[in-house]
């Protein structure tokens, strides 16, 4: 049976109605015609049979993403993966330094970052925007901070303020331990550091990763040294007993640095891949969520297996994720990811 221009059920109500006029006697009239019981039972079989259309072309399939190596988009990189394999898609993960994140995400060799920090990275989105390379698709995190730290024995000595910082170079060697080189914190780290007001001459960035960063931390505060490095929250740090410094709103924003993160996409992904973009721009994470996920990643389980175990034990939150999202064949989306993720 090859239908064109409707199902046969309605292309046989648009005739009737032609034969019999309009109003609700020819209605009634032409549905007791052409609406028979063997002819809805035909009708119901036929679009029971019929395959699902595809929700994204095959192209959609591989979703290229990018992590700059910290453990926050780590996480929400393995939920989102988590969530796409149960929709037939697959993750395609890159681990790239910020800079070449965007970069990447403005040549389309990247479609979708779910790490752009606000303010803090503001520069690479005036970039994006100024060329229009890159779409907004959600805000995924509210609540977020992001600015210099020192370990609460050193604030219990005094250190509560950047500008606490210059009366005390030599306890902390002029040294600000930041994360890797090019990110935009370390960027605002030079700044202040360039800056007059804050009497921090011939201090020096010490460039890392947020692994060796927070090793250094560690060892400082083994032997209760003075460090002062970069933090941010959400983030298991929180958890080793940490101040954040007031006095750098001019480089980190107000509150501490109050972040807000976005989920960004290549310029025209939306249309080429609305179901999967529909993903993204539901996906939406919390302090704690992220806070739980990292605690797990640094005990040493593997991120897709701490996202699946994390999904498994909070599965409301897929509702307001898969809402109106199918799978890559068009099947209904929710029940796809639950299966794969009670396996």
């Amino acid at each position: 049976m090859r239908v064109v221009g409707g199902s046969l059920i309605e292309r046989s109500f648009k005739v009737s109605q032609a034969g019999y006029g309009n109003g609700p006697a020819a209605t009634e009239c032409s549905m007791a015609r052409f609406a028979s019981p063997a002819l809805l039972a035909l009708a119901a079989a036929a679009a029971l049979a019929a395959p699902a259309l595809a929700a994204d072309p095959a192209s959609c399939k591989t979703v290229k993403m990018s992590d700059p190596g910290w453990s926050d988009i780590t996480s929400t990189n393995a939920l989102a993966s988590t969530v796409l394999d149960g929709l037939g898609y697959e993750a395609d993960i890159e681990t790239l330094a910020v800079p070449i994140g965007y970069q990447s995400l403005a040549n389309k060799q990247i479609d979708v970052f779910l790490g752009n920090w606000m303010p803090a990275q503001q520069k690479f989105r005036d970039e994006l925007d100024a060329k229009k390379s890159a779409d907004v698709l959600t805000k995924n995190l509210e609540g977020a901070k992001f600015t210099l730290a020192v370990p609460n024995y050193v604030a219990e000595a005094g250190v509560k303020d950047v500008k606490d910082l210059g009366t005390n170079a030599d306890k902390f060697k002029k040294a600000i331990y930041g994360i890797e080189p090019g990110a935009p914190a370390n960027l605002n780290i030079q700044s202040m550091i360039d800056a007059p007001d804050y009497n921090l001459k011939d201090w020096k960035l010490v460039d890392s990763s947020e692994q060796g960063m927070l090793a250094q931390v560690q060892k400082a505060e083994r032997s209760k040294d003075w460090i002062v490095f970069l933090a941010w929250a959400p983030h298991p740090m929180n958890t080793m007993g940490l101040t954040y410094l007031s006095g750098a709103d001019q480089f980190f924003g107000p509150n501490y640095g109050g972040a807000e993160v976005f989920t960004l996409a290549r310029a025209g992904y939306a249309a080429e891949c609305p179901n999967v973009a529909k993903l993204f721009s539901q996906l939406r994470f919390a302090v704690p969520m992220e806070n739980e996920m990292m605690a797990k990643l640094a005990e040493g389980t593997d991120p897709k297996k701490a996202a699946t175990e994390w999904l498994k034990a909070n599965p409301a939150v897929l509702e307001p994720w898969l809402a109106g999202v199918t799978t890559l064949d068009g099947q209904p989306g929710l029940a796809a990811v639950k299966a794969e993720i009670e396996g």
